[in-house]
C-alpha cells in the first residue's frame, strides 16, 4: 500500500478499530447475516449511496456490526452490503495475518499481500492507477466453492467515507488493491465471474488438485491465450 503514509494509515485504522470495537460492545449479542448467493437480484443491482444522516444512524451501526461478525465467521477478507441483502454503497475489509499463514513468503511477495486492518468504506469512488494486467485466482463468499483467475489493476486510488462519515483517501497496491476492486465491484452489481478468464473457473477441490502449484506463467499459458482466442472466435 502506498499513498497516505503507511504507518500513519495503520495508526488511523487502529484508532478506528478501537472506536468500532466500542460500538460493537454496546450490544453484546452477536448476529451473523445470511450471505446472498449468485443469482439473487440484489447482487446485480446498482447500490445506492448513503445519505450523511444515515451514516451514523443506529441502523447503519448495527449493519456494520453484523457484517463484521458475518465476515469473521465466513471467514473472508471483505464483504459488501449487497452481499447481505442491503443495496447500499457500504463495504468492510480486513485481511488478517492468520489468513495468510498458509502462503509461502514467495507467494506473499508475488501477490504483494500483507495484513490490512479492519475498516469501513462508504460511497467509495475508485480510480485504476495502472491497467488491469495482474492476474491471480480469486474467490467470493457469494459464489462458494469456486475460484477463477481475474486480471486486476496493481494500483488503485479510492476516495470514500468512513463509518463516521469522514473522508478517507487510500492508495493501495497488490492484494489490498485487488480486495478494494472486488468489493467496490459488488456495489456496482459486478461479480468476479464477469471479469475472470472464463476458462479458468474451477471448483476449489480441482484448484487444489490441478492448479494451486502452477506458476503464474504456466497459468497464463493455460488460460489467458485460450480465453482470448475463444472470445475472438465467438465474435
Amino acid at each position: 500500500m502506498q499513498g497516505r503514509n503507511t504507518q500513519a494509515f495503520r495508526d488511523d485504522c487502529h484508532r478506528r478499530i478501537v472506536e468500532l470495537d466500542l460500538l460493537f460492545c454496546e450490544n453484546g449479542n452477536e448476529m451473523r447475516i445470511k450471505i446472498a448467493s449468485v443469482g439473487e437480484p440484489v447482487l446485480r443491482g446498482e447500490a445506492r449511496p448513503l445519505r450523511p444522516e444515515e451514516i451514523r444512524s443506529q441502523r447503519i451501526r448495527d449493519l456494520i456490526e453484523h457484517m463484521r461478525e458475518t465476515l469473521l465467521d465466513a471467514p473472508g477478507v471483505g464483504l459488501a452490503a449487497p452481499q447481505v441483502g442491503e443495496p447500499l454503497q457500504l463495504a468492510i475489509i480486513e485481511d488478517k495475518a492468520e489468513y495468510q499463514a498458509k502462503l509461502s513468503p514467495a507467494d506473499l511477495e508475488e501477490r504483494e499481500r500483507s495484513p490490512v486492518p479492519f475498516h469501513v468504506l462508504i460511497n467509495p469512488q475508485i480510480h485504476l492507477v495502472s491497467p488491469p494486467e495482474v492476474a491471480f485466482f480469486e474467490g467470493c463468499l457469494s459464489l462458494p466453492g469456486f475460484t477463477g483467475i481475474v486480471p486486476r489493476a496493481r494500483r488503485v486510488l479510492v476516495e470514500a467515507l468512513d463509518h463516521l462519515g469522514q473522508s478517507v483517501s487510500i492508495e493501495a497496491t497488490g492484494w489490498y488493491a485487488r480486495i478494494l476492486q472486488h468489493e467496490i465491484d459488488h456495489l456496482r452489481g459486478t461479480l468476479y465471474i464477469d471479469r475472470m478468464w472464463s476458462r479458468s473457473l474451477s471448483s476449489l477441490e480441482n484448484y487444489d488438485r490441478h492448479w494451486k502449484s502452477k506458476t503464474t506463467a504456466e497459468l497464463r499459458q493455460a488460460f489467458e491465450d485460450r480465453s482470448q482466442k475463444t472470445a475472438s472466435t465467438r465474435i
